[in-house]
C-alpha cells in the first residue's frame, strides 16, 4: 500500500509545476492557483489511477474544471474591484512546464492582462490546447462543449492574444539596465534622466485594490507618468530611503520594494528599443503575501 501511495505522489508531483502554471494563467492568482492544485491533489488520491492512461492530461482537466468553478466567483469580485487589476506577481521564478512554444513559458503581465479580457471558456480552451497540449476532443469533454465550439473558442482567444502580445523579444540584460537606471532617476529626483528612460507612449499600471494608494486607471504618456512620480516624491520625502531588491517579476526585470512600515510592493518594467514602455506596480497587500523581500 505504501509503495502504491508513493507512486501516486510521485506521479502527481511530476506535474505540479505545469498544473500550477495552468491554474495561474487561468486565475491570475498564485495563491488561488496553489489552492486549485492542492484540491486536484486530494482528488487524485481518490481516483482509481489504474484507469488513468495519461496522468498529466487527466490532472490538467481536473485543474481546469476547478479553475472554471473558481472563476465564477472571481468574476463577481472583479466587477467590484477598486482600480486597475493586475495579476498576483510571480517573483524570481517561472513555471517550467515542458510544453512547446513561447506561450508555454509566458506569464508576462501583458499576456495575463489579455487573458483576463477573455471569457472563461475562451481562456480555458486556449490554455488547455495551445499551452497544455490537450487534443480538442479532450478539451470538449472537459468544458462540456462540442469539439467545433472549443476550436472556435480557442481561435478567438488566439487572435486576441496574438494582437496583444509584444512584437519583440526583450533582452533580460537591457531590462535590468533600464530598471537600475529608473531606480537611480527616481531616488535622485532626476526628471531629465527619467525622460530619457521612458518611451513617449509609456503606460503605468498600479494596483492597490483599494487597500493602498494607487492610480485608479492606467496613466498614459511619459509626461503624465513623470508628474505622477514627482507627486509621490513631494508627498513622501523618504522615498529615496525605500529598500529595493532587484528581482524578476513575471519574467520582467523589476524590484521588490520594502518600506519602513513593513509594507511590500513589486515593480516590473517592459521595454523596447532601449526605452521603458510599461511599468507594472502591485501594492495590494492581498496579492503580496507570498512575496519576500
Amino acid at each position: 500500500m505504501s509503495a502504491i501511495l508513493d507512486q501516486g505522489v510521485a506521479a502527481f508531483e511530476a506535474h505540479r509545476h505545469a498544473l500550477t502554471g495552468l491554474a495561474y494563467r487561468m486565475l491570475g492568482s498564485r495563491a488561488e492557483a496553489e489552492d486549485m492544485v492542492q484540491d486536484a491533489y486530494l482528488r487524485w488520491h481518490n481516483t482509481d489511477r489504474a484507469e488513468v492512461e495519461e496522468p498529466r492530461r487527466y490532472l490538467g482537466t481536473v485543474v481546469a474544471r476547478l479553475c472554471l468553478d473558481r472563476m465564477k466567483s472571481a468574476q463577481a469580485r472583479r466587477e467590484i474591484y477598486v482600480g486597475q487589476w493586475l495579476p498576483e506577481p510571480v517573483v524570481d521564478e517561472n513555471f517550467d512546464d515542458d510544453c512547446a512554444g513561447d506561450l508555454a513559458h509566458d506569464i508576462s503581465v501583458a499576456l495575463m492582462l489579455v487573458l483576463e479580457r477573455l471569457s472563461p471558456l475562451e481562456r480555458a480552451s486556449f490554455l488547455l490546447h495551445d499551452v497544455f497540449g490537450l487534443e480538442f476532443g479532450e478539451v470538449a469533454r472537459t468544458l462540456g462543449r462540442g469539439e467545433p465550439a472549443c476550436r472556435q473558442l480557442a481561435a478567438r482567444a488566439r487572435a486576441h492574444i496574438e494582437a496583444g502580445r509584444p512584437r519583440f523579444s526583450p533582452s533580460p540584460e537591457e531590462g535590468r539596465r533600464l530598471a537600475t537606471a529608473f531606480q537611480a532617476a527616481i531616488t535622485s529626483a532626476n526628471p531629465a534622466a527619467l525622460t530619457r528612460l521612458l518611451a513617449e507612449d509609456a503606460v503605468l499600471y498600479t494596483d492597490g485594490g483599494g487597500k493602498r494608494t494607487a492610480a485608479l486607471k492606467p496613466i498614459y504618456g511619459a509626461e503624465k507618468i513623470m508628474r505622477f512620480f514627482e507627486g509621490i516624491a513631494r508627498k513622501n520625502p523618504g522615498l529615496a530611503s525605500i529598500a529595493a531588491r532587484p528581482a524578476t517579476v513575471n519574467g520582467l526585470a523589476g524590484f521588490v520594494l520594502h518600506e519602513d512600515d513593513g509594507s511590500i510592493e513589486t515593480m516590473a518594467f517592459e521595454h523596447h528599443d532601449g526605452r521603458i514602455v510599461a511599468i507594472y506596480v502591485v501594492r495590494n497587500p492581498e496579492k503580496l503575501q507570498h512575496v519576500r523581500y
